[in-house]
């Protein structure tokens, strides 16, 4: 994300995709934060609602007497989603010099892990409860990482909307907590791909139980012989998935109308 001042007292919004092209842009009114123009009204909604929020948090946030000219631009497919939300409010957080989860719990519903991912130059394990939130660095370079892949699912989940239906349905949440926190921390320091492929399966055994919702592999992929576990929006854009044969793996997912497979190498920092 860029930004330069500029005259007037405009804030003038511009968004690309990876070739450059305009995919969203928007004037903003600083003084009252109404959009003079705009291509996308819920966008800019959004946008207005961040804005509020940092000022919120930082009363000197875009109080100065100029304008501004924002340009994003995205380095994937605007389709695959990938936490852009996310990583829009870290940008914005640092550019109001806010504490990114504060400023995300002003926009949004849900834990805000993925915006300490946005944040992250590595893994993470993020914690949340009722005395503190936040995250830890930690070293994960397992040697399997080879086998590890990440599927496209051709479809897009509202996240906020999958945070409101987990609260309706998910049961026992406080010992469903202690659950995935155990295999979190197993998870942390697995050796091999055998102990993460039970793991990832008895994670998505537990959630599935919780939410009283069908996993990704008996839904969608009952006969592949990996392991397949749902990530973002439990259902979101990408799902993980372990396999020894890469070529195996990729032609199975391709039958199955899924053309964009990476690996982790292509994907993680």
């Amino acid at each position: 994300m860029t930004v330069k001042n500029t005259r007037g007292s405009d804030l003038i919004w511009e968004s690309l995709t990876p070739e450059g092209k305009s995919w969203f842009n928007a004037d903003f009114a600083i003084l009252d934060f109404k959009s003079n123009k705009t291509t996308n009204l819920e966008t800019s909604l959004l946008l207005m609602k961040i804005f509020k929020g940092a000022i919120n948090l930082n009363s000197e946030f875009l109080s100065k007497w100029n304008g501004f000219k924002v340009e994003t631009q995205l380095e994937f497919p605007q389709n695959w989603g990938l936490g852009s939300s996310s990583t829009l409010i870290h940008l914005v957080a640092q550019w109001a010099d806010v504490n990114p989860l504060e400023l995300y719990y002003k926009v949004f519903s849900g834990s805000g892990f993925d915006v300490a991912c946005a944040g992250a130059d590595g893994p993470i394990t993020f914690f949340s409860n009722d005395e503190e939130i936040g995250y830890t660095s930690i070293n994960w370079a397992p040697s399997f990482t080879k086998n590890i892949y990440f599927v496209h699912l051709n479809e897009k989940a509202d996240s906020q909307i999958a945070v409101k239906d987990y609260f309706k349905k998910a049961k026992k949440r406080k010992q469903l907590a202690a659950d995935i926190d155990a295999i979190t921390k197993e998870m942390v320091n697995v050796s091999s791909i055998s102990k993460f492929e039970e793991l990832i399966d008895k994670h998505e055994s537990i959630l599935s139980k919780s939410l009283d919702l069908p996993t990704i592999k008996e839904e969608r992929f009952s006969d592949f012989q990996g392991c397949v576990k749902s990530l973002g929006a439990w259902g979101g854009d990408f799902a993980l998935v372990t396999g020894s044969k890469e070529s195996d793996l990729r032609e199975y997912f391709t039958e199955k109308g899924h053309d964009t497979v990476l690996s982790y190498a292509d994907l993680i920092l």
